[in-house]
């Protein structure tokens, strides 16, 4: 962690905050609790708080760098993407619950999931249209 910050290592990040979010979901939403979850809770909550701070240094880091316009552009272009199809998924989920087919818990595990796929996507399609020894 002491070389120069790229985007793609900032862009892989997403996937940790997006993995974590569907743990916080998780414990919000679930209806039964047994004695480990306890444990659970704290070591999610210590390691978001030594993530998070960790990634504060590392973005700071990252501010002061040159920047790689080439990579932000493709950055922007596969936000836009995945935009689209986090539209197309929320309008999915929201027709599925309007019609009883899911129910709010389950249209939650949806969102959050789709995130996490989204996450995974961003870094993979990153990672085959940004080379950055071409």
């Amino acid at each position: 962690m002491k070389g120069k910050v790229t985007l793609k290592e900032l862009v892989g990040t997403k996937i940790i905050y997006a993995l974590l979010l569907v743990g916080y979901y998780w414990m919000w939403a679930r209806r039964d609790w047994y004695d480990y979850y306890d444990a659970i809770q704290h070591a999610v909550i210590i390691f978001t708080i030594i993530f998070a701070a960790l990634q504060a240094s590392r973005l700071r880091r990252y501010r002061k760098e040159e920047k790689d316009q080439p990579a932000i552009e493709t950055l922007r272009r596969i936000d836009a993407i995945g935009l689209k199809l986090m539209v197309a998924a929320a309008i999915i989920i929201a027709f599925a619950c309007a019609v009883g087919a899911i129910g709010g818990p389950a249209a939650g595990y949806g969102l959050v999931g789709m995130i996490l796929v989204l996450s995974v996507l961003r870094y993979i399609l990153f990672c085959g249209m940004y080379r950055q020894d071409a």
